[in-house]
């Protein structure tokens, strides 16, 4: 079985754009295929409220937002304006955990950073997409800050990339497109970092069960896939 002139286990193709917006200190235009982020990572000299009455050496946070732009689908998608659902703050809160895992927040300092992940075209893995863009933003904000004196050294600690896998029709499939994906009967998206340690792991059976095999060799594809990933989020900071 194959797909789109690739394996069941390969990915799609990979590009990472570095510096994409001129404002943020740090920024990317990911693609995974034909699905396409923008990652932006921001900072303030300030942390949130609840975490400001621990000293004045108080660590730094990381903070997450995505979405969907309204033309990023085949039809409309309306804006969030009363509030973010359910869907997105799911996903909103994995890519902050995620980035979180790759940071020493004491080594931030008493500093937020924003994460922004908008999806301007979607075709599956948006938010695989989003966790990789945003970890090579996140890489390009802190050697500015590193450049400009303000760190001494650089707070992020681990690499950290994302990539679906699913089961469809028996087969396990890596980096599933939208098609792929709306009628898998397993579905996983897996965050590693470069060690092979999973820092997080989302899986449902969408239109079946699956059994310990089939969740080995998903894991087995992902780890695969993400090792490749790393490759690509090295060449886009080496280019720099």
């Amino acid at each position: 079985m194959t797909r789109e002139k690739r394996a069941n286990t390969e990915m799609r193709r990979v590009e990472i754009v570095p510096d994409y917006l001129d404002n943020p200190p740090g920024s990317v235009l990911i693609s995974f295929g034909d699905t396409k982020v923008i990652c932006t990572a921001m900072i303030q000299g300030d942390v949130p409220e609840w975490m400001s009455d621990k000293g004045e050496n108080v660590q730094g946070w990381l903070t997450a937002n995505y979405g969907m732009l309204p033309g990023s689908g085949d039809s409309r998608i309306p804006r969030e304006t009363n509030g973010v659902r359910g869907r997105t703050k799911e996903i909103q809160r994995m890519i902050g955990r995620s980035l979180r895992c790759a940071l020493d927040l004491e080594k931030l300092g008493p500093r937020m950073i924003w994460i922004d992940c908008d999806v301007i075209q979607a075709d599956g893995g948006t938010r695989t997409a989003a966790v990789t863009g945003a970890w090579v933003a996140l890489k390009l904000a802190m050697k500015k800050l590193r450049d400009a004196g303000v760190l001494e050294c650089d707070p992020v600690v681990r690499k950290v990339a994302a990539v679906s896998v699913g089961i469809r029709e028996g087969v396990v499939l890596a980096d599933l497109c939208y098609q792929e994906d709306s009628t898998a009967d397993v579905d996983m998206n897996v965050v590693m970092d470069e060690d092979g340690n999973f820092i997080e792991l989302q899986a449902t059976g969408e239109g079946g069960v699956f059994h310990r095999a089939q969740l080995d060799r998903m894991l087995e594809a992902a780890a695969g896939c993400i090792r490749e990933i790393f490759e690509v989020q090295e060449k886009a900071l080496g280019s720099q």
